[in-house]
């Protein structure tokens, strides 16, 4: 018995579909560099007490995050 060959239903020459948009991707990169902003906000060896360490890194790590959140919510387009 002869057997059929299996036929994809997407063509070899259709442009890969991405999952996020460009604007997405640009979204997460930017958050990227703003969460290693508020780690390097975080080193040093000076006050361990210091404001900048305890209270405006955090914030800015938070703020990153935030962003990254919302570049995987936002609708391609």
């Amino acid at each position: 018995m002869a057997q059929k060959k299996s036929t994809s239903s997407t063509p070899e020459n259709t442009p890969v579909q991405f999952v996020f948009g460009k604007s997405n991707y640009r979204l997460m990169l930017i958050s990227i560099a703003v969460v290693i902003l508020g780690f390097i906000l975080m080193i040093g060896d000076t006050d361990i007490y210091d404001t900048r360490k305890t209270v405006i890194a955090p914030i800015v790590v938070l703020i990153g995050f935030t962003i990254a959140f919302f570049a995987i919510l936002k609708k391609r387009g």
